[in-house]
């Protein structure tokens, strides 16, 4: 009597359990996590004049718009492995295009894969990570099922059409304007297939984690006609400031290899207008296969209990500065536009806090309940978002490596830190540490960063502030090179004065 009494107990309290564990997985929040190349600011969103972006326009209006997001360095693979591990450059080690995240010796958890290890489906469509060049380098440690649509380079991107191509109306050889349908190229196939995993993911019976990552608008300025022809040339203007910064330092410039080719022939004013008209088409091309799957997540009732994350892996610059491209620690390329929409709160705001990239991974860990990993080097942005505090961290931290595309091991590291008001930057050597040179510039004033007022004695106590940011994070460079970057100090309940 008393084992028939036990049994029964266990059968029940196991019931009960399996019972809770089953409604809390049910009640779990999924996640739409939506990722773009070379995306900077230009958003409607944002304040840009000229871009439409509906579609992005409508996601921003149950957001959180953060006005100061940055990415920790202005190239995809370090970046992304950045983002996507939760861990700054210089703990991963990686600053260069070529490092896989699964190469150093100690072992590491992405955030999809910790999503799958706590009872999450996750499925990896488009460029998430870097475009590996080799299937090998997939990662099916963080994905349910095989990834889709994430190997390859942009340059293989061109438009596949049934019957004869359709002529190309451009005339850089970065550019590309043909009369196809938006399937013709990556992201309109990508946007079909993240519709049909909705419709498979809306069925199941685990959360979810989709990870979407369009390559646009990252060159080939290549978007079908259609987005072309939502803008005229003669609204395009030549880039502003032109100019490289007064006073800044020759080691903060870059070749703009990525579109100048490696002999740099500077770009004549007709090809760099169409090149800022292209950017545009790309992003309202991108726009549009955004909303497509905006717009699945409505039909299928799944807006109501999923966040949904928008992103760009980092700035870029279209001629300012002499620049173009990524590559630099500047503005335009460091800040990026983050948006987050959680479904219990479906309004439009936005904030001024600095956040860095690398606090998505805490944030989603933190808004979805799951456990937070050890090792990581963000901050939950949770309390802006549910805001009892406009105020985290600070300072962001940007770098870069001087080559940008070094062989071996770089000659220089860059550190730059923004913030509320000034950016400060420090040039380091490799293996001594010693800074060769030192950028400043004031945001209160000079938003576009044309002045560098380092060795201006009206702003000493601007300096003292940037070096005092810089130092928080604890950089330092020597022979040998360890991890060196430490999180920057948590976060801060009291608001800023």
């Amino acid at each position: 009597m008393k084992m028939t009494m036990r049994l029964l107990v266990a059968v029940i309290i196991s019931v009960v359990t399996n019972a809770n564990s089953q409604a809390n997985e049910a009640q779990r929040r999924n996640v739409l996590f939506i990722a773009t190349d070379d995306f900077r600011n230009d958003l409607a969103a944002y304040g840009h004049p000229l871009v439409k972006t509906p579609n992005l326009d409508r996601l921003a209006s149950r957001s959180m718009r953060f006005d100061r997001a940055y990415c920790q360095q202005a190239l995809c693979n370090p970046s992304r492995a950045s983002m996507m591990l939760g861990r700054r450059p210089d703990s991963l080690q990686i600053w260069n295009l070529t490092k896989h995240y699964r190469d150093g010796d100690a072992p590491v958890v992405t955030l999809p894969q910790h999503f799958r290890d706590n009872g999450y489906f996750t499925r990896g469509i488009g460029k998430l990570f870097h475009n590996w060049k080799d299937p090998a380098q997939s990662d099916p440690s963080s994905w349910s099922v095989a990834e889709q649509m994430h190997i390859g380079t942009h340059g293989e991107d061109v438009a596949i059409v049934d019957g004869p191509l359709p002529p190309n109306l451009a005339t850089n050889r970065k550019c590309e304007c043909r009369d196809v349908p938006d399937e013709s190229y990556y992201d309109g196939r990508i946007a079909s297939m993240a519709v049909g995993a909705l419709r498979d993911v809306a069925s199941g019976d685990k959360p979810f984690f989709l990870g979407v990552g369009f390559w646009k608008p990252h060159s080939p300025f290549n978007a079908p006609k259609k987005y072309w022809d939502l803008y005229q040339r003669n609204q395009m203007t030549m880039p502003n400031p032109a100019a490289w910064p007064e006073n800044a330092p020759r080691i903060a410039w870059h070749n703009s290899r990525e579109l100048l080719g490696n002999g740099g022939v500077a770009i004549p004013a007709d090809e760099a207008l169409e090149i800022r008209h292209g950017y545009l088409a790309n992003i309202s091309y991108l726009d549009a296969q955004i909303g497509r799957v905006l717009d699945e997540l409505d039909r299928l009732d799944l807006t109501d209990n999923t966040i949904v994350v928008f992103l760009s892996d980092h700035g870029y610059h279209l001629g300012e500065q002499t620049l173009w491209a990524k590559t630099s620690n500047f503005e335009l390329d460091a800040r990026v536009p983050l948006m987050i929409a959680t479904p219990d709160r479906l309004t439009s705001r936005s904030t001024s806090a600095l956040v860095e990239l690398l606090d998505l991974f805490p944030t989603l860990v933190e808004l979805c309940g799951l456990p937070k990993p050890r090792g990581l080097d963000g901050i939950s942005l949770v309390p802006v978002l549910d805001e009892s505090s406009d105020h985290i961290r600070p300072a962001a931290l940007t770098q870069h490596p001087r080559p940008a595309y070094y062989q071996g091991a770089p000659e220089a590291m860059g550190y730059s830190v923004r913030t509320p008001i000034i950016r400060y930057a420090e040039w380091r050597d490799w293996e001594s540490g010693s800074a060769v040179a030192r950028e400043l510039y004031d945001h209160r004033i000079d938003p576009q960063e044309t002045r560098n007022v380092v060795d201006d004695p009206e702003y000493a106590d601007e300096l003292q502030s940037g070096i005092a940011a810089l130092e928080s994070f604890r950089p330092l460079v020597h022979p040998g090179w360890t991890p060196v970057l430490r999180p920057a100090p948590t976060r801060k309940s009291s608001r800023p004065k």
